[in-house]
């Protein structure tokens, strides 16, 4: 194993020049640090992580906390977090993944025994007990959501965020069924423990949608529904019974699009000709699904990389940026279509059969983003 004196011995200088240039703690003339970068090259020095950390108060490690608790789509958040971690490591940075739900005591661990120089946030819900813990610590975090019902409010409390505008994603999707004629539509949400413990992601999109169906005339029915097929079966009934004139879904649960699509087979509900079935979801889901879902695209792997970049900028000394909010893209696909003239619930009623729909090409409707 190489040791710093080998690199002093080969450089031709002390192992205290040597031990200046890693830590920087002293101004070292250019020749000599070059010739010393040539050793540590040449023998393939790698400094140990505890004493450099020691030496220069900095860890080279990021924290992030990612709860995986009731409710949550796994997937998505290990997009996020390999997203997070292959940015750092561009950046020189290695990831400590803190999975417990510890709350405000995961701060204050990281801040207290100083294992990381910084902190990423996930899961974050409206009034998140961890905030007052992060806006006193004195290493920077940033978060991945919004604690807040308004990017304004996240400002003015001196948070750096990034997210998904979800208040946005929700309004769009409204908006695109309203475009194809459909007045009566139905939301099939998180699982209801998301919305329990107040998630703003899921709060904000629920406020997009109200607030787009108000202005465009459209009945809004939303029911948090866990991604069993029993589940979204029980919810699609109650759906069509109080709401028989429903010709459209939106759905925000990844894991319940495949139950969904397989029960609207089941019943003889076509898709798109009978209901229209809107997601906001990761594009691989959209697109893989039985019947490729128009959607609005959540961004994992963008806001993993946001999120780094920021907190980078942050340890080189840069003021906190605000809140950034990635505005929605959806795509549409052979999911959505124009509203059928009777009410869905009659849909496919005269079949001897279940009614599957032929799929259009993903290609041949593509959907205008932006919001």
């Amino acid at each position: 194993m190489v040791t710093l004196a080998d690199v002093a011995r080969h450089a031709g200088v002390s192992a205290s020049t040597v031990s200046y240039v890693l830590s920087g703690k002293r101004s070292i003339s250019a020749p000599t640090r070059e010739r010393i970068q040539h050793s540590i090259d040449t023998l393939g020095y790698r400094p140990h992580a505890g004493a450099r950390a020691l030496a220069s108060s900095r860890t080279d490690v990021l924290a992030l906390m990612m709860p995986l608790r009731t409710g949550l789509y796994v997937p998505v958040m290990m997009e996020i977090a390999m997203s997070v971690t292959t940015t750092a490591r561009s950046h020189g940075y290695d990831v400590l993944l803190l999975t417990g739900e510890e709350g405000p005591e995961a701060v204050r661990r990281v801040e207290g025994s100083a294992i990381a120089d910084a902190m990423i946030v996930m899961d974050v819900g409206l009034d998140d007990p961890r905030l007052p813990c992060l806006q006193e610590a004195e290493r920077p975090a940033v978060l991945i959501g919004l604690p807040t019902e308004t990017a304004e409010a996240a400002d003015t409390a001196g948070l750096d965020c990034v997210d998904l505008d979800f208040e946005s994603a929700g309004a769009r999707c409204v908006e695109h069924l309203a475009g194809l004629g459909h007045t009566g539509v139905a939301v099939l949400g998180e699982p209801p423990a998301v919305y329990e413990r107040g998630t703003g992601f899921a709060a904000r999109t629920l406020t997009g949608l109200r607030a787009a169906a108000a202005t465009h005339g459209v009945g809004l029915l939303h029911r948090p529904v866990d991604g069993t097929y029993a589940a979204v079966a029980a919810a699609v009934t109650r759906v069509f019974e109080e709401r028989p004139g429903t010709t459209a879904l939106v759905v925000q649960n990844e894991a319940a699009v495949e139950p969904l699509l397989a029960l609207l087979r089941h019943q003889g509900r076509a898709v798109p000709e009978d209901v229209s079935v809107v997601a906001i979801c990761p594009d691989q889901v959209a697109v893989h699904a039985s019947v490729p879902l128009t959607a609005v695209a959540v961004p994992a792997r963008e806001m993993g990389r946001r999120a780094v970049e920021r907190l980078v900028g942050r340890l080189a000394g840069e003021a906190p940026r605000g809140t950034e909010l990635i505005p929605p893209l959806l795509t549409a696909r052979a999911s959505t279509g124009p509203a059928p003239s009777g009410p869905a619930s009659t849909a496919g009623s005269a079949l001897p059969g279940p009614r599957v729909s032929v799929s259009a090409p993903t290609e041949d409707r593509r959907g205008r983003g932006g919001h």
